[in-house]
């Protein structure tokens, strides 16, 4: 018989791990509370578009600037943040940038909304929307260098895309709400809430978030095995740049789909919340299943060569029926660019598991803080060139170079192994 001294300890043991194995999805729970929250203001409030260039007084030039405002703010800071959070840990970077996220939009909502006395200029709300991407640059590379840490590798695929199901979920839930606050309460109501949903998620980050109980002995085994970092390893560099461009065509739905649906498609504030609603939960589901699908098949890197053939036919698609006009039922048109904006958004987790496995767990912040900084660099370049490619061509033309950007991306994301590559490695 064993002796209870032996016996104890792993029965200790065995308790810590079940613990453990609980808590890594508390871990994932903030992750996904983080993203979706921030999520519901960088692709929430450009499904208020319509509202906002009526309220503002804007053109469709200064809506541009001021829906990719954010995105600039999130592009400069996305990789310090990262590196910010290799050094200090997840929890301290993470809660920082919602509470100061959260604060800047209470300002937004108390001075920066029309009143009875007129709407703030352009240049302002402008400023304010670069400071809250500057704040909000926090949430990616924390929130997943936290999955990472938590999760295995066979299990990263599913973590990470769960965790991606957060920007299409806090954007459906934008798309639901806010376009409604704004239309009935005003943007005052419509920063306000953005501001609740990021304060409650950094409390929810201040409780669960913590380093994992093997946190310390990776970091002893990555300290005595040198490695390139991520910054000077150009494998690092071509994922991130080939998630930031597919992202392109991306945010050129997020942000003007409500204003092609309006002024193409002639639909009210239920078709086009109904339609970006739609978007998004597919988005969301495509996260999920492509996840489990590459984690079970070990595919990642086909699955992302394929998603941007798929991505760049759907656009072509859609540019078609555009350009056929009258020809084509509206319906078929509203189905078109559902799918084209699913099929771009589906390969999200995939590819950051991708990347955040190349640079190994300790320094994936630094990596998702490189793609998130090319990611949002498309957030602000997007929104403001579409208004003058509409202007010098067509609806047909902005969907047609949605797609060929997508294809472009192909040759950026790394050949597959092969089946020997794969074994040795």
């Amino acid at each position: 018989m064993e002796s209870p001294c032996v016996i104890e300890p792993r029965r200790v043991e065995a308790r810590n791990g079940s613990l453990n194995a609980s808590h890594r999805w508390k871990v994932l729970g903030a992750g996904v509370a983080a993203n979706a929250s921030f999520s519901a203001a960088a692709n929430g409030i450009p499904t208020t578009a319509v509202w906002m260039r009526t309220s503002y007084h804007f053109g469709n030039a200064e809506l541009g600037l001021v829906l990719g405002a954010m995105g600039l703010g999130l592009a400069v800071s996305e990789l310090p943040w990262g590196v910010a959070t290799d050094r200090l840990g997840d929890r301290p970077v993470l809660v920082t940038g919602l509470l100061a996220t959260a604060l800047t939009l209470i300002a937004i909502a108390l001075f920066g909304v029309p009143s009875a006395h007129g709407a703030p200029a352009m240049p302002l709300l402008a400023c304010a929307m670069c400071v809250a991407g500057l704040c909000g640059g926090s949430v990616n590379g924390s929130s997943g260098r936290a999955v990472m840490s938590w999760f295995k590798e066979g299990e990263r695929g599913l973590a990470m895309s769960i965790r991606q199901t957060a920007v299409p979920l806090g954007g459906g839930l934008g798309a639901a709400v806010l376009p409604w606050l704004a239309s009935r309460h005003g943007f005052g109501s419509v920063f306000a809430a953005l501001a609740a949903m990021c304060a409650l998620s950094a409390v929810a980050a201040l409780r669960w978030l913590r380093s994992p109980p093997h946190a310390t002995e990776q970091s002893h085994t990555q300290a005595a095995t040198p490695a390139r970092g991520p910054l000077a390893d150009i494998t690092v560099w071509r994922v991130a740049f080939g998630i930031g461009l597919l992202c392109v065509p991306q945010f050129a739905v997020l942000t003007f789909a409500t204003i092609f649906l309006h002024d193409f498609g002639r639909l009210g504030l239920v078709g086009t919340s109904a339609t970006m609603g739609v978007i998004q939960t597919g988005a969301m589901i495509m996260r999920v299943w492509s996840g489990r699908h590459t984690d079970r098949h070990g595919n990642r890197r086909a699955y992302l060569r394929g998603s941007t053939l798929v991505a760049a036919v759907g656009f072509v698609a859609l540019a078609s029926a555009v350009a056929l006009g009258r020809h084509v039922p509206i319906a078929i048109t509203v189905i078109t660019i559902a799918a084209a904006g699913i099929s771009v958004s589906a390969w999200h987790g995939v590819a950051y598991a991708e990347l955040a496995t190349l640079a190994g767990p300790g320094r994936a912040g630094t990596a998702l803080g490189m793609a998130n900084t090319v990611v949002y660099a498309g957030l602000f370049v997007a929104p403001t060139l579409i208004p003058h490619l509409l202007a010098a061509s067509s609806w047909a033309g902005v969907w047609l170079m949605a797609g060929i950007v997508a294809l472009a991306t192909y040759p950026l994301f790394p050949r597959p192994l092969q089946r020997r590559d794969r074994i040795a490695s």
